[in-house]
């Protein structure tokens, strides 16, 4: 879990770098202090389970097995990439390692995640989907649908809503009638826990419970990871809803640097393991990096391929 928490850090900055030197075009929307979410939820899954992600999904991606290398091919537009190089960061999906998707579309994931537990019951298997959700998606009527839909039919579904207290620039108080996520999950009639979501070991306990049951046949969990992002919502934000007294409060409770503190004062690793660690993901970057540089850019001519509507 430290590592992959690393290799998504490290991830959004190399992202970061090369799009102030201008080599990925367009927005994306960084994880950056929201580690743990991903990282522990997921730990939760099997690997034939599935996710539903959004517009901030590189964490989500990444923590389910995603290449880096195709990941950043997309990211620089590039034929090869996950989705050719036409989704870029808010739609790469990855079906091999059970990802149906991010989503551009603010809540646009549960009612997928929903269909998907409906077809794994309708086929009999003990298979579960992970739908992970910012808070502002509680503010559609989406969420409600399809929340219900799964209570009702009891799909295996873990709900993840990922606050990280701001749906782009609205806090959260200003955005809900009622801030308390979970007690939403009794008016459906399924379970819902609110957790420390920059504890990757309280995200995992949690997660697993939910997904145990769910695979069971128990019916979904409604499960709140409170965060934050430590950077801007897009590229565009230039962060004036907040103040530097908040950031760096947060900053204080970084996922990664808290997991070191448990991981070394329950001697499972040390300093010298951290470095390593952290200097093999640097070089797993660069070769993604370089990797992507070197694939072929999307023929024009066939742009429109995959176009529907």
């Amino acid at each position: 879990m430290y590592r992959q928490m690393r290799r998504i850090r490290h991830f959004e900055e190399a992202v970061d770098r090369l799009y102030q030197q201008g080599r990925i075009w367009g927005t994306f929307h960084l994880y950056i202090g929201q580690e743990a979410s991903a990282v522990g939820a997921i730990e939760a899954l099997r690997p034939d389970d599935y996710i539903t992600s959004t517009h901030r999904g590189h964490g989500h991606c990444i923590a389910k097995g995603a290449s880096l290398a195709l990941m950043m091919a997309e990211l620089r537009g590039k034929e090869t990439g996950y989705c050719r190089g036409r989704g870029g960061s808010m739609h790469i999906a990855d079906l091999e390692t059970g990802n149906l998707g991010a989503n551009g579309i603010v809540g646009g994931g549960v009612p997928i995640a929903a269909g998907a537990a409906l077809a794994i019951k309708k086929q009999r298997r003990d298979q579960v989907v992970m739908c992970f959700f910012g808070d502002g998606a509680l503010q559609q009527g989406a969420f409600h649908e399809a929340v219900n839909f799964a209570a009702v039919f009891k799909l295996p579904v873990v709900f993840v809503c990922e606050n990280n207290r701001y749906a782009m620039s609205l806090p959260v108080e200003k955005g809900l009638g009622n801030t308390d996520i979970v007690a939403r999950a009794a008016a459906y009639g399924i379970p819902g826990r609110s957790v420390d979501g920059n504890d990757v070991l309280a995200v995992y306990a949690a997660a697993k419970e939910a997904v145990e049951r769910a695979r069971a046949g128990g019916g979904p969990t409604l499960l709140e990871t409170r965060t934050y992002r430590l950077r801007g919502h897009s590229k565009s934000d230039a962060n004036r809803y907040r103040t530097k007294e908040e950031i760096e409060q947060w900053r204080q409770r970084c996922p990664i640097l808290r997991f070191e503190q448990w991981l070394q004062a329950a001697g499972l690793l040390g300093p010298d393991d951290f470095e390593r660690i952290k200097a093999e993901v640097l070089q797993e970057i660069e070769a993604a990096i370089e990797f992507a540089e070197a694939q072929p850019d999307p023929d024009p001519a066939r742009l429109a391929e995959g176009v529907y509507a």
